[in-house]
């Protein structure tokens, strides 16, 4: 057996850690089950990391290229319009509106801002 990290373990580690962290709670299962769906996706994982780490209203697309910045581990100036584009759909159509049913986000699509809710 050697001494590096897998990614197995890593996981194993997590999901053991996570469980004895909700055996502490008082926690429905189905809001532990919707907690780990809204979790599932990275994206939404990474637009939640940027709105808490603004912890400010950001425009959608401000938003969308600080998630590809995040995705792709690449500068903005080295993203294509396309690749920005192709997040700024996804969280539009998919991830944002979770975010926001779920209470963690607000949405003002007049001024296409996200403001981060539950996350400051």
């Amino acid at each position: 057996m050697t001494a590096t990290s897998h990614p197995e373990s890593d996981c194993v580690d997590l999901v053991l850690s996570v469980l004895d962290w909700l055996d502490g709670q008082e926690t429905s299962p189905e809001a532990v089950d919707e907690a780990f769906s809204l979790l599932a996706s990275h994206r939404r994982r990474l637009l939640l990391e940027v709105m808490a780490t603004y912890g400010e209203d950001l425009t959608l697309p401000d938003a969308a290229e600080e998630v590809a910045v995040r995705e792709t581990g690449r500068k903005v100036t080295e993203l294509s319009a396309e690749r920005v584009a192709d997040v700024y759909i996804s969280l539009y159509h998919d991830h944002l509106p979770r975010l926001v049913d779920a209470g963690l986000l607000e949405y003002d699509q007049e001024r296409d801002l996200v403001s981060p809710a539950a996350v400051r």
